[in-house]
């Protein structure tokens, strides 16, 4: 009988995760003043959050559902290493400790508010997967010198040149624990761009989009029960 201690059990889906993330890697020229930010590579709070995050709410071996947003931002995932959730929500709902700087994500308020009305984060999370079609932020440099956020959609160029990575990052995320009969794309750009890249990849059978919440949260607040019920009505689709 073997020793306990050699005994190595399957990794979890947390394990999994975190060894994608900690593993992403991109160091291609891009066009004038676009950069990629790539959030494991740096700051340790964020990689610390990220963990804590996966090993609370995914160490286990359930098959998610798989949501997709377009690429992270700079004040959500970019500083908590967990997609659309800022560092205010990350302490105040999901109870995980952050030295990581304050922030506020509007796209954070409509996902927390659809998970309260879901069941919770501990329900949510024990059946849904969130990550990005491009898993790392990106930033542009505006026209008055600072930088902001960038869709990878945005510039014919630069998505032409993150399409195969985009491709590579999505096969390696449907390898952690997710359902492939169906994906929830939010945006609806995102999800015409993702349409192309099924037709050549096959990656999922059916793509469902959903409106994406910081569209919600800016144009559409006066409507938000109505997107949340939206929400958790695909989400729960069997």
């Amino acid at each position: 009988m073997k020793d306990k201690a050699q005994i190595q059990l399957p990794p979890t889906f947390a394990d999994r995760v975190i060894s994608f993330n900690k593993h992403l890697d991109f160091n291609i020229p891009l066009p004038e003043g676009i950069a990629v930010m790539n959030p494991f590579q740096g700051e340790n709070s964020v990689i610390e959050n990220m963990e804590l995050f996966y090993k609370k709410f995914y160490d286990d071996n359930r098959l998610r559902k798989f949501i997709i947003g377009i690429n992270p931002g700079r004040f959500g995932a970019g500083l908590t290493g967990v997609p659309f959730t800022d560092t205010k929500r990350l302490q105040s709902i999901c109870n995980i400790p952050t030295d990581a700087k304050s922030s506020h994500e509007p796209s954070a308020v409509f996902v927390y508010k659809m998970i309260a009305e879901y069941g919770g984060v501990e329900k949510f999370y024990g059946d849904i997967y969130i990550n990005s079609v491009f898993p790392l932020a990106i930033i542009r440099r505006s026209d008055k010198g600072n930088w902001v956020n960038c869709n990878y959609y945005d510039d014919k160029a630069l998505f032409e040149i993150l399409e195969p990575y985009m491709v590579a990052y999505l096969k390696q995320q449907l390898t952690l624990g997710v359902a492939t009969d169906k994906v929830f794309v939010l945006g609806k750009k995102n999800a015409l761009f993702l349409n192309k890249i099924n037709e050549q990849a096959h990656l999922f059978k059916e793509i469902i989009y959903l409106e994406h919440p910081r569209f919600i949260q800016q144009y559409k607040s006066k409507d938000m029960d109505y997107y949340i019920e939206k929400y958790i009505a695909q989400l729960s689709r069997p």
